[in-house]
């Protein structure tokens, strides 16, 4: 195997975890085995400036492997992650580690459309049509207040487990995370880092991960204290948003994103002038009167039933009829469907303003997601350029976008008995980090118009008894689970992390 080598990188190859860098200016004929078979792990340096928040930058970038390794010292499995560090050597600095979700998600869209140096430009709540996409300097990144770290867990980005390991080995909710707290652990070893303020963010899935990785980091002796959690369009609280007949809690948890979608699309009765007055109309209602009403079951009074169902179709923008029909029960498949059929056109799941042709009108529910399929080739295309061309990685690999997981493990460490095993919800592990880390605060930021992670459920997890509600902090976006394609809510979303990460 054929690797370069740069200069900037050759103490590296010494240290314990063998770490090789290459840069493409200086080459070896044969890299160092870390064992019989083993390469060593697969890295280039490259060295660059830019502008984020105003101020000039000066900063390395490395990416490529790091290999986890058994207690023998067997590499198990490689971690693919790139770093960005601003030069200088400034130990006290902060450092974000950062995650997308899936499970089974790269971190690309994280890394190329929020917070990293680069990001590709798309049309917003518009399909991004063929390449080529635009590839520009990001002015919204974070390095002006904190180096960052865009992690891949195995199985997804360039990550694999290594040799006869098993990949499924890291694929469950507990498994996963203790690999990336495992990966933390060998990167501030590295780097030094120890010391600095730590922080640690993710979206959708990723903040089920940030949860359990924060019990994973200061559940322990070997404790890694954290300064915050940064979590993006959040689900913590899966029995909760579980779509099975009897739970009713989904029908309460979505109502109010239902309702600021029909306000976007003008379906609403009676619109308030703001899609936040719109959200807090919903919220009285669905823990009011609906819940109330979908308690009660076939008790409901003809009465209460009739109240109930003007309001909900109010809300939603949904005729009486189909809202009765549904036993006031509307699930979000069909709402995508129905709530602009007369429009002949879908909404998408992951944010409500995009719209989708259906191969035909009339079906119960969409054919696809047109919030995904709008945005995967131009994310998928600038993540596999940027790393092969600019930080200049050399592997014959596939990056894997979404998907490159299966059987995931939903049981949680440390809670045992057949209700646990039911009902998955991580928040108790958060709730916990903040009773005993005083220092710990949480950001939170939900999109108006997203239903895979809908804003209501995740206030939900976060306003159980045991949560201090004074460490949490709430921001809102105008746009869906991906709020930074919408230029504003980038701008937005990155001054209020800015601030979440300086306010110490």
């Amino acid at each position: 195997m054929r690797l370069t080598i740069s200069l900037a990188a050759l103490a590296l190859a010494i240290m314990p975890m063998a770490v090789q860098a290459q840069d493409g200016d200086k080459k070896k004929d044969e890299a160092p085995a870390v064992e019989a078979g083993v390469p060593a792990p697969n890295v280039s340096v490259t060295h660059h400036k830019g502008v984020f928040g105003g101020k000039a930058i000066s900063y390395t970038a490395t990416t490529g492997e790091t290999y986890l390794k058994d207690k023998d010292g067997k590499p198990l499995a490689a971690i693919y992650a790139t770093s960005y560090v601003k030069d200088g050597g400034d130990k006290k600095r902060p450092i974000t580690f950062l995650y997308n979700g899936g499970p089974g998600s790269g971190s690309l869209w994280l890394h190329m459309g929020a917070f990293g140096p680069k990001r590709v430009v798309l049309p917003d709540a518009q399909d991004d049509g063929a390449p080529p996409y635009p590839l520009v300097d990001n002015a919204e990144s974070l390095l002006d207040v904190t180096d960052l770290v865009f992690i891949d867990p195995v199985g997804t980005g360039f990550s694999h487990a290594i040799g006869k390991k098993d990949p499924k080995d890291y694929w469950g909710v507990s498994a996963d995370a203790k690999s990336i707290a495992d990966y933390i652990r060998l990167w501030l070893n590295e780097n030094g880092r120890w010391s600095s303020p730590k922080f640690i963010g993710g979206e959708s899935y990723g903040t089920t991960r940030s949860v359990a990785l924060i019990n994973e980091l200061e559940g322990s002796y070997n404790d890694v204290a954290v300064n915050g959690i940064i979590l993006i369009s959040s689900i913590l609280d899966f029995g909760a948003s579980a779509e099975v007949q009897g739970n009713e809690m989904p029908y309460i948890l979505n109502l109010p994103s239902m309702a600021t979608t029909a306000w976007y699309h003008k379906k609403m009765g009676n619109p308030p002038a703001t899609v936040a007055e719109a959200a807090q109309q919903a919220r009285a209602f669905a823990i009011g009167p609906y819940a109330a009403a979908l308690l009660k079951g076939n008790q409901l009074s003809d009465q209460e039933r009739a109240s109930v169902r003007t309001e909900l179709a109010r809300l939603t923008g949904l005729s009486e009829q189909f809202v009765d029909h549904a036993e006031l029960r509307i699930s979000p498949g069909r709402f995508y469907k129905e709530l602009l059929r007369d429009r002949g056109v879908s909404i998408g799941r992951l944010d409500t303003r995009y719209t989708g042709k259906d191969y035909d009108a009339a079906g119960e529910e969409p054919d696809n997601d047109p919030s995904f399929y709008a945005i995967d080739g131009a994310y998928t295309a600038a993540m596999n350029s940027y790393a092969r061309d600019e930080l200049k990685y050399k592997t014959d690999r596939s990056y894997v976008t979404i998907g490159g997981v299966s059987g995931w493990d939903w049981k949680l460490q440390g809670q045992r008995g057949r209700d646990s095993e039911v009902y998955a919800s991580v928040a108790p592990y958060l709730s916990k980090a903040l009773r005993e880390n005083s220092g710990l605060k949480v950001f939170v930021g939900q999109g108006w118009y997203d239903f895979a992670t809908p804003f209501f459920g995740a206030e939900y997890a976060m306003s159980r008894t045991g949560f201090d509600a004074s460490r949490i902090q709430y921001h809102y976006y105008d746009a869906g689970h991906m709020m930074y394609v919408r230029p504003d809510d980038l701008r937005k979303l990155s001054a209020d992390i800015r601030a979440f990460i300086s306010q110490r």
